[in-house]
């Protein structure tokens, strides 16, 4: 495979929301030199016990601070939730599923769910939600229940997981730059601006270049 951007995140993690407009406009910029695929990366997939008040809090200064950084909405009404599992599977099962479906609408359907966990308050956990969501973004509905239910699809997204975590990335968003066979380098690990990573980007291709 050719040299290539590879971004691992989560739809459930809150600088990756912040990180958003950010992989936009290096998909943009960079398409045509260095494509992008994704990974996700498995922020607290398989989680069951319901968040505690002390863990809300602790969530709730990671969005105010996301937010200070990168102005990306929050709607705090979540914290209001009671009994809320925050499993993270689910949500990026639904990336996968939509990997498989429509590649193409990965990072557009990535984009949607975000916004409707942190900017509407929807409950992205919920398999119904994350059905209306594809919907909305133009999917088919029977064809996306039955991807999102699959043995294959359940497997290849803790897949994904794995294979994070044996690259060695440890938190969310990681934006990588290289190919499987030779491996990867850093761009990112963790927020940055967009200048700032453009910059970090065509660093990069200089060097391979050389």
């Amino acid at each position: 495979m050719s040299t290539h951007l590879l971004y691992i995140a989560d739809p459930m993690c809150s600088w990756c929301w912040g990180f958003s407009p950010v992989i936009k406009s290096v998909r943009e910029h960079f398409k045509s030199q260095l494509p992008m695929r994704m990974l996700m990366g498995g922020l607290r997939p398989g989680t069951t016990e319901p968040m505690a008040d002390s863990m809300k809090a602790d969530i709730s200064g990671h969005w105010k601070h996301v937010h200070q950084a990168t102005g990306q909405p929050f709607d705090y009404a979540f914290f209001d939730r009671e009994g809320f599992v925050y499993d993270t599977e689910p949500a990026a099962r639904a990336v996968v599923a939509v990997r498989h479906l429509e590649p193409d609408s990965m990072f557009d359907f990535l984009k949607r769910v975000q916004e409707a966990f942190y900017a509407m308050n929807r409950d992205v956990t919920d398999s119904d939600v994350l059905v209306k969501i594809a919907v909305e973004s133009g999917l088919d509905q029977e064809a996306f229940i039955s991807e999102f239910s699959t043995d294959e699809t359940v497997e290849e997204t803790w897949r994904d997981f794995e294979t994070s975590r044996r690259m060695g990335v440890t938190g969310f968003p990681t934006l990588l730059a290289g190919r499987e066979e030779t491996g990867y380098e850093v761009i990112t690990a963790g927020y940055r601006p967009w200048a700032k990573v453009k910059e970090l980007i065509e660093d990069y291709r200089l060097r391979i270049a050389d």
